[in-house]
């Protein structure tokens, strides 16, 4: 090779005595034919000697990396949407005697904060730094194009599995991730935000902010796949999870018992849908009879009595829009315990799976160094509105659902048929005894339970532990505990600072009256904002669309004032005044701006090119993996035509075409008893496009035009460019489903009442396509009005 570069240097691992040739081309031979892979094997150099022979050659062998002596186990349960009462150790009459047991052997943290939102919580927590600063302002649907709310996990902010599994962990993810940006969950990807590329070894769970807990979208590393079981064999996905996570550790421990594991297990439970098998739920008939105001009281008497808040504590007042349980019509307070006792059962059950994990580690002789950290991503939900939902896409919809709607389905409440939230009541009772809600940043919204269990270590059983900390605490505490520093770069990445205090000092039986050693900590979510430090807190709630400067900000000196309820704004103006700059500082060091409370337009950004989104027309070529809804065509609130080119072998040929959503509401294309059928279920109610004439055996084309005329629709279909059926639809939705789209089956939630799942076609589909017209500036207009209201009916 000419112009090769001339060793200048001893290369180290050739022997110093060994006699090169002396000519350049020889010489150019030997260095281009050493065996560089063994040279830098895992970028480090080779300390073994090379000669001409093995003769008076040396080798080396490189260990596997390993953490310090002793180093435990970590496992992080985190549930969602669980507010700070709801477990029994923290106050609930719930029954959670796992968990309590846990908080029993272990430590209940009082005044542990999150973010207020799920993806933003999950982003902190792996991370160790604060959300807007790793860009996950909001929920990883969104992008906005600014550097805070990317809708993915800045690369420079290295998640626990990436610093944890170079330094001698396995590391396993199962549950809910919801750090991926959605418009990237496709069987394209691309997969460098998925759990696998950011250090995980295994991942089993579903990648979206909800999914259905009877037939979820689930996924294994980086593929879909179907539920092992359905429904009707006994499938719930908080059981399949555990069943995950101990195949996981009983693998790992089987294999190389010596190495520690690290299992970040997020489990769908509590979110909506609140969904458990239906002994769990009908354990808690009538047990909620006394209604919130009742049963909030209750609560709060429970925590005081237990030492979980402090004595002198208030109950805040009932948050705005919810009403004196007494005013309530007979039928609404019958509503609203079926709902209350759906999520009962829904914690209830989970709890019994978190013992069935904890147990299993006992019986393996893992559990006594096992770190168990249990915790919530933010306070309870308020997407349940005011009198709950059966179906959580109507409150997305904007559809105000009538209490008369509800009973007629009352008894679907908690089990397959049912898509169910609580309402605002049931909520505040679950924050109690705070004021607010999830997305908000008073503290109904960001305290949450933090449960520490560690036999080996943790010797002030039942302990409470008051400092103030943050979810950006969990990360420095498991780094300090497994003695690994974080590194300057991960895969070539420089490395931010990270933002989190350990909060290990406070582990032993000494340090509960010991102060944080946290000095203080912004809030944002929604332009809802707040600063702690030095026990105060400046907080306040922003109505979405007012100007930033008109909020009214509030004053509380938490170490007196847990639940928020002596506003002292008047009294010390210029205590407000410090810590509003404070914010302002610290939101200027943490990206947190600019400031943004726009909601429709999170949801409707440009999709970027080289996404499944960008384009009007959609070719294809079935049978394929399963699709979330974001990378699926949007087929809501929109006319559109799709076409399939089939081959029915017989007259009994059939099976779906396409179908998008669950058995509560979607559409579904498909050939059923030698017809041609389009389904618009529009929460339950089926409205069918059905062909007077049968679909040919051998090849044919099938179509279905959907067309959208105000908030109306009216479905075609069509057989080899023939019309032959149609329906009116009296309302066509602006959000469909969480879930997604199948092309060629209709695996998990059946949308159509005409079929079982999965439902695959049986003959062969050479390609579906799926069209989407552009819209008028008046169709424009009206999409743009309609998807106001729904962001009306959010806030």
């Amino acid at each position: 090779m000419a112009g090769a570069i001339k060793c200048q240097a001893p290369i180290p691992w050739i022997a110093a005595d060994m006699k090169l040739p002396l000519d350049g081309a020889s010489t150019k031979h030997i260095l281009w034919n050493q065996p560089r892979t063994s040279v830098m094997t895992n970028s480090t150099p080779f300390k073994g000697k090379i000669g001409r022979t093995v003769a008076d050659s040396k080798p080396h062998w490189e260990n596997l990396p390993s953490p310090k002596p002793g180093a435990p186990n970590v496992m992080i349960i985190l549930f969602d949407d669980l507010g700070f009462a709801h477990l029994g150790c923290y106050g609930s009459s719930i029954e959670t005697p796992n968990i309590d047991r846990l908080a029993a052997g272990g430590l209940r943290f009082t005044n542990f904060h999150t973010t207020a939102l799920c993806s933003p919580t999950r982003a902190a927590l792996l991370t160790g730094r604060n959300h807007h600063s790793v860009g996950m302002r909001g929920l990883a649907n969104w992008n906005t194009g600014y550097p805070n709310c990317t809708g993915s996990v800045a690369k420079s902010a290295g998640t626990l599995a990436e610093m944890l599994g170079p330094c001698g962990y396995s590391t396993f993810m199962v549950g809910k991730w919801h750090l991926t940006p959605m418009e990237e969950t496709s069987a394209a990807g691309p997969f460098d935000q998925w759990p696998l590329a950011r250090g995980f070894d295994r991942f089993y769970g579903f990648l979206q902010g909800e999914t259905d807990q009877f037939t979820p979208e689930l996924y294994c590393d980086n593929r879909p796949i179907d539920p092992p079981r359905t429904p009707e064999q006994g499938y719930h996905l908080s059981e399949d999870l555990i069943d995950q996570a101990v195949d996981c550790i009983r693998n790992q421990k089987s294999a190389v018992s010596e190495r520690p594991f690290f299992l970040y297990l997020a489990l769908g439970a509590t979110h909506a849908p609140h969904q458990a098998p239906k002994q769990f739920v009908n354990k808690y008939r009538g047990k909620f009879d006394a209604g919130w105001d009742a049963v909030r009281q209750q609560w709060f008497a429970r925590q005081l009595q237990m030492g979980v808040i402090p004595a002198g504590t208030e109950l805040a007042p009932r948050n705005q829009g919810v009403e004196p349980w007494d005013s309530l019509s007979a039928e609404h307070k019958r509503l609203a315990c079926r709902l209350q006792e759906a999520f009962a059962g829904f914690l209830d059950h989970a709890d019994a799976q978190v013992g069935r994990l904890v147990s299993f580690l006992g019986e393996i002789g893992e559990l006594d160094n096992t770190l168990v950290l249990l915790m919530s991503d933010n306070g309870a939900s308020q997407e349940g509105g005011p009198i709950g939902v059966i179906d959580t896409f109507k409150y997305f919809n904007g559809i105000p659902e009538k209490t008369e709607e509800i009973l007629a389905r009352i008894d679907d409440i908690g089990g397959a048929k049912s898509n169910a939230n609580y309402p605002w009541g049931w909520a505040q009772v679950g924050n109690t005894p705070g004021k607010r809600y999830k997305q908000n940043t008073h503290g109904g919204g960001i305290r949450d339970p933090l449960i520490a269990h560690w036999p080996k270590q943790i010797l002030d059983k039942g302990g409470f532990r008051r400092q103030f900390h943050h979810v950006t605490d969990i990360a420095p505490t498991i780094l300090e505990l497994a003695g690994i520093d974080v590194p300057e770069s991960i895969k070539g990445v420089a490395q931010s600072p990270v933002h989190g205090v350990s909060l290990a000092y406070a582990f032993p039986g000494a340090a509960a009256e010991e102060p944080s050693q946290k000095r203080s900590q912004y809030f944002e979510m929604y332009g809802h904002r707040g600063i702690w430090a030095d026990g105060w807190k400046a907080v306040t709630y922003h109505p979405p669309g007012k100007p930033f400067e008109s909020d009214r900000w509030e004053l509380y000196h938490l170490d007196e004032d847990f639940s928020e309820c002596r506003d002292l704004a008047q009294a010390k103006p210029e205590k407000l005044k410090e810590m509003v700059e404070l914010w302002w500082s610290e939101a200027g060091q943490y990206g947190v701006l600019p400031l943004d409370d726009r909601s429709r337009e999170l949801w409707s950004i440009p999709p970027r090119a080289g996404t499944p989104r960008n384009r009007r027309r959609f070719v294809f070529y079935p049978p394929i993996g399963h699709m979330t809804g974001e990378v699926s065509p949007p087929l809501g609130n929109r006319s559109f035509t799709a076409s399939a080119e089939i081959v029915r072998a017989s007259a009994t040929t059939e099976g779906a075409l396409f179908a998008l959503g669950t058995r509560n509401n979607g559409m579904a294309f498909y050939v059923l008893k030698d017809r041609l059928v389009f389904d618009y279920n529009l929460f339950t109610k089926h409205h069918k496009a059905v062909s007077d004439i049968p679909v040919p055996v051998g090849a044919s084309t099938v179509a279905v035009s959907f067309e959208k005329v105000g908030e109306r629709g009216r479905a075609t279909v069509l057989i080899n460019d023939v019309a032959c059926g149609s329906v009116e639809v009296p309302t066509v939705l602006r959000m469909i489903s969480s879930a997604g789209m199948d092309a060629g089956r209709d695996a998990g939630s059946s949308v159509s009442d005409d079929y079982e799942p999965p439902f695959d076609f049986q003959g062969q589909i050479k390609r579906l396509v799926i069209e989407l017209p552009e819209r008028s500036r008046r169709a424009e207009a009206e999409a743009q009005t309609a998807q106001m209201k729904t962001d009306m009916s959010r806030q």
